[in-house]
């Protein structure tokens, strides 16, 4: 496997090849309603739907608003795809691939050796011309995949504090080298216009990047060496979170297509503020 991403024009030409994949459709919208009428509209041949939802969230009163789904529910969402230890996945949704990276994260964390996303989305493949289905898809597969979570780096709340307190609230830990980085909007960030979660601001020391700078103006993102300058003043591994770890998986996504990694953390800042006690600060980023 060659990078995280595939473009349409690749994935075409593979299945045109004969190559047999699994084709997740994880259109979602944060505040919206389910994508499930967008992928009966139309997508890809042979894709399946996947709710994030209900197969990529388990929702509860602890995690956040998007905690990490019971890993009997994610391993049986997989098999229903078709997944197996050794079929490729590509996951896609409707551009910008917020959530997609949450499938992608998930299964590489897993332990999925295989898991690509299609850059653009379901976007990219219409505007590219490439055949597109439409109606319910077909039915469950039957795939084998045993999910290991786990394989993946990821911090809760209790690590970002001894981040804290180990760097004494500066954006890196001396002692371990860990950046944390904020990738929502800079005015949530700042706490200036926070829509989402009952209280404003973000974690102290950690740095501002926001994911909609890793995309181009067409929802693709933007070329590696592009991405390697956002993220060139931090040393190491960084820990990325935003609200509710999607769209730090996003970013984590990014930095991997330009040959690093890091961590998140999952639960994010909705899972953080349910602590009075956990520090929490407001102003634009240093």
């Amino acid at each position: 496997m060659n990078g995280p991403l595939i473009s349409a024009a690749e994935l075409a030409a593979e299945l045109a090849a004969g190559s047999q994949v699994v084709l997740a459709d994880v259109r979602w919208a944060l505040t919206g309603p389910s994508g499930r009428p967008d992928y009966e509209a139309g997508h890809l041949p042979g894709a399946r739907w996947v709710d994030l939802e209900s197969e990529l969230t388990t929702h509860g009163p602890t995690g956040g608003r998007h905690p990490l789904p019971d890993p009997e529910v994610f391993q049986a969402a997989m098999r229903r795809l078709g997944v197996s230890a050794s079929t490729p996945v590509i996951a896609y949704d409707g551009a910008t691939s917020l959530a997609a990276s949450r499938l992608w994260w998930l299964l590489t964390d897993a332990g999925h050796q295989d898991v690509r996303v299609l850059d653009g989305g379901f976007a990219a493949w219409e505007a590219a011309g490439s055949p597109i289905e439409t109606g319910p898809g077909p039915g469950p597969a039957d795939g084998d995949f045993v999910g290991r979570p786990g394989q993946r780096a990821a911090v809760n709340a209790a690590g970002v504090l001894a981040l804290l307190d180990e760097g004494s609230g500066s954006p890196r830990s001396s002692s371990t080298d860990i950046t944390r980085v904020d990738v929502r909007a800079a005015d949530r960030y700042a706490g200036e216009n926070e829509t989402m979660d009952p209280i404003a601001g973000h974690i102290p020391g950690a740095l501002s990047r926001p994911s909609t700078e890793n995309l181009t103006a067409s929802g693709q993102f933007k070329p590696p060496a592009e991405i390697t300058e956002r993220f060139a003043d931090i040393d190491g591994e960084p820990v990325f979170y935003c609200g509710s770890g999607i769209t730090a998986a996003h970013t984590l996504l990014a930095l991997e297509s330009a040959g690093r990694t890091g961590a998140i953390y999952p639960g994010s800042w909705s899972d953080w503020i349910t602590d009075p006690d956990r520090p929490r600060t407001t102003g634009p980023s240093a």
